[in-house]
Order: structure tokens, then sequence, then C-alpha cells
């Protein structure tokens, strides 16, 4: 038996209960032959309160110091998940991040991850226990400051430990049963699916799917580590993410869509007036590049022939609304446009799947089933294998039901069980 990676998220580590429950679990997985190493995230809502409550200490806390506090609560789960394994008779060795070698950049509070050098934990396995390591959290290369890599960095984590160890499998416990047609919280009826390749999960991914995040699939297809999502409520068979079908998974037929997913953690901004020249919109977006905020979809309207003038929109985090909006208003003389609009109710969904660019049909239904569904239609964007449009956030819930009722995604019965938490 080789090496497994298990990830158990917060709502999996909530209390003692779950703790000792997950402890259950490992301890069985070391029993069947494997060498363990398991990713913790905090326990619960912890995270979430640390950030209320240095909020609450200072308006904009200083990067540095709010991962120095963030990285406290998974350093809580794995020095109790150590030691109810202790309990079970078994030996364990909790690590922090540094500890364990996630090298990252020096961005606070969204670190990449540059490389593992897991020497400490490959000794520790080698010599019989099982390592418990802190997830969404390493050291910078540069600075030797302690980082944190994002919400939902601890599914990284796992990753790219399991790709430098050599796992057999990222083994990823969360509070659902597996990757869902939809989101279970929406759609009682979504179907579990059995496996989903690497490029369908990184279009739900990116599109707003909870279960796994987007860094964590790109990571896993980068060196080919095969994902299985699956609750640690339950003994079920949960959803392989890999290049190819996992042997034993259930494989009818290719499903033309994988799922549909939603996202209502965007705003959208638009640049009224911009004058419809070359270099406009570079000069837009090298504004928001140099405030370092990521962005989504964009759309430029047709210019007015008597003004010569047009509007850019784009969508990007709420989190980051205030900060591009203060780096264009900084570079307004400069780029020339004439005011900024600001709209953070605002949802996406998006349909997603391989087949879809051999069935021209899709996209007919995919607006008939929002139409149908009285949703109107802000902004469009499509690639290959994904259809994404933006709406108003009190139409993503119906949206989201109407179009996976519209593609025969709907199972026979309410199969898709929520266990608890908040999805990750």
């Amino acid at each position: 038996m080789g090496l497994v990676v298990q990830k158990y998220g917060g709502s999996s580590v909530a209390d003692a209960e779950g703790i000792k429950r997950v402890a259950k679990r490992i301890v069985e997985a070391k029993k069947n032959g494997h060498q363990v190493v398991a990713v913790v995230s905090a326990m619960g809502d912890t995270t979430d309160e640390l950030i209320d409550l240095a909020e609450q200490v200072s308006p904009i806390p200083a990067g540095r110091e709010l991962d120095m506090l963030l990285t406290a609560g998974e350093r809580i789960s794995m020095a109790l998940l150590a030691m109810a394994i202790k309990n079970l008779g078994h030996s364990a060795q909790s690590f922090t991040g540094s500890q364990a070698g996630v090298i990252t950049d020096s961005v606070h509070n969204k670190a990449r991850i540059i490389d593992v050098t897991p020497g400490r934990i490959r000794t520790s396995v080698d010599e019989g226990n099982i390592a418990i390591v802190a997830g969404f959290q390493g050291v910078s290369q540069d600075s030797k400051d302690i980082t944190t890599l994002g919400r939902g960095g601890s599914d990284t984590t796992a990753v790219a430990l399991a790709a430098a160890l050599d796992a057999e499998v990222c083994e990823i416990y969360t509070d659902v049963d597996g990757v869902f047609t939809a989101d279970p919280r929406v759609v009682k009826k979504a179907k579990k699916i059995d496996w989903i390749s690497f490029e369908d999960m990184l279009e739900l991914a990116a599109s707003g799917s909870k279960v796994l995040l987007h860094r964590c699939v790109e990571y896993a297809r980068r060196y080919n580590i095969p994902i299985h999502v699956r609750s640690s409520f339950s003994g079920l068979q949960g959803t392989w993410v890999s290049s190819e079908p996992i042997e034993g998974t259930k494989q009818v037929e290719q499903a033309i869509i994988s799922g549909v997913a939603h996202d209502t953690s965007e705003a959208k901004v638009t640049v009224v007036g911009v004058p419809d020249k070359p270099g406009e919109a570079a000069a837009i977006f090298r504004a928001i590049s140099d405030a370092e905020i990521n962005i989504d979809m964009i759309v430029q309207n047709v210019s007015a022939a008597a003004t010569g003038l047009t509007d850019i929109s784009f969508t990007l985090p709420k989190s980051e609304g205030r900060k591009a909006i203060d780096a264009l208003e900084k570079n307004k003389g400069g780029i020339g446009f004439d005011s900024l609009r600001y709209d953070d109710q605002i949802g996406k969904i998006s349909l997603v799947g391989a087949g879809m660019k051999t069935n021209p049909g899709v996209t007919a239904d995919f607006f008939k089933a929002l139409s149908d569904a009285g949703v109107n239609i802000e902004l469009i964007s499509t690639s290959e294998i994904r259809i994404s449009v933006v709406t108003r956030a009190d139409d993503v819930n119906e949206a989201v039901r109407a179009v996976h009722s519209a593609f025969g995604l709907d199972s026979d019965s309410d199969e898709a069980v929520v266990y608890g938490g908040t999805g990750r």
C-alpha cells in the first residue's frame, strides 16, 4: 500500500466529536497498510471569527499580522487531531505549514506555493508516524514570514504535498458526498458525479463550485494527482477527479453537461465613456493589474457613432471592489473615461461540459431555460466547454434550478445530502 494524503475541512473537525471521528478514519487507513499524511483546516468557523476579531481591533489589519493570527486556527486543529490519534494507540506528529516545507511567495493573505520540500514529513511517516499538517499556510521564500494561501487554501496544501510525496491519491473530505451536478444547497435533486475530468472540474471550480478550489485542481492536473472528493460523515464512495476515468466508476456514456455552477461573490464594474481607440482597454486593465486584482468576465459595448465613446464592464471579487474603483479613479486622467459604476448585487450562472462543443443546441437550450424562468441576462462569456452569464443576485437560485432541470440533470430522488457546515 502506498502513501495517501487526506484533507479534512473545517466542518469535518468542527468540534471534539468531529475530531475523534476523523482520527478513527485516519487510523483505519493506517491499519489498511497506508502511510498517511492528513491536512486539516481550522475548526468550523474559526477563520471567520478570527477575521472578525482582527477587524474589531483594526479596520484594515496589516497583512503580515493577519496571517500570523489566522494560522493559529489550523495549528489548533492539527494538535488536537494528533492527540486524538495518539489516544487510539497510534503515533502521530503535527506540523505547521512551514515545518512541512510549504514554500510560498511573499503575498500575504493570498500567497501562492512555489515549492514543497517535505523532508520532515517523509521522515516522520517512514518512522511509522501519521503526519498531521496545518493547511492553508506556508512560509515566504524571501522574507521567511508566515503566509496564508487564501480561502480554501488547505485543498491546495493537500494536493501540493501529495505531489511532493508522490502519493497514490489526494482524498478531500468535506460535508457532502462528492461533486454534484449543482450545489445541493440550491438544487435538492442534484446528482453525484462518479468521475469528472480535470478540465471540467477546473471550469466548475472557476465558475463558483465550492467543493474544490480552482488552484487545487490546477495543481492536481499539472502533477497528475488523482483527487477523491468524499464526505467525512459517511462511508460512501465519492467523486474521482483525474485525467482518465478511474476503474470501477460508473461510465454510462460521455455526458454532454457535467454540471451547473453559480457564484454570488463577484461584483461588476462599468467604465463609462471610454474613448474607442487603441490602448484604452490596455490602460484600464493595466491599472487593475498593478493593483493586483484578478478579473473574470469582460464585455465591451459597441461605441456610439456620434460620440466615439464606449463602455467596458468587467467582474471581479466583491472584496476587491473598493480597491479597483480607487485604482481606476487614480488613473482617470490618463485613461480619459467619464465615470464608474459599481454593482455588487449580481450573480453568475455557468453551464459546464466537454460535450457541449459538439452539440450546437446547448446554447439555445441554455438561454431558453433562463428566458422561461424570467431571468434577465446582463453579461455573457463562453469557452469551448462553458457558458457563463451574469444576472441579478436575486435570480441566481431560480436560474440554477431551471437550467439544471432543462438539461435533464435532476435526480429521481433527493440524494444530495449536506451533512453540515458551509460546504468547504
